[in-house]
């Protein structure tokens, strides 16, 4: 299974050197339009290879949508949180390591019932 993945990853790996190579030319990257830059009397440009425009594109994309991903599952792990304190809770009254009891503070009916 692991040389499957690493032979997907090789490919696209490739791929993307690809169509880095096919996509080496000069563009202009501009923050407005010419018209609205006059209007406004400022205008941003850059010139960058389209691949890199298209590569740090995506990757912009794919932070966003992973920092979006964390935040709609933040329910999911405070639940998961919660459960594991309950859990961890239960495993010390479980050892004997939890807090005295009712019966142990001289509750009668507990301790009837405990057969003390």
């Amino acid at each position: 299974m692991r040389k499957i993945r690493y032979a997907v990853l090789g490919l696209i790996g490739v791929a993307l050197i690809v169509v880095a190579l096919a996509n080496r030319q000069i563009v202009t990257l501009r923050l407005l339009p010419e018209e609205m830059a006059g209007l406004f009397g400022f205008s941003w440009e850059i010139s960058l290879p389209l691949f890199l425009i298209v590569l740090v594109s995506v990757g912009i994309g794919i932070a966003i949508g992973e920092i979006f991903e964390w935040v709609r599952e933040h329910k999911h792990r405070a639940e998961a949180r919660t459960i594991r304190r309950e859990n961890e809770k239960l495993q010390r009254a479980v050892k004997g390591d939890a807090p005295a009891t009712r019966a142990d503070k001289g509750d009668d009916v507990l301790a009837i019932l405990d057969g003390r």
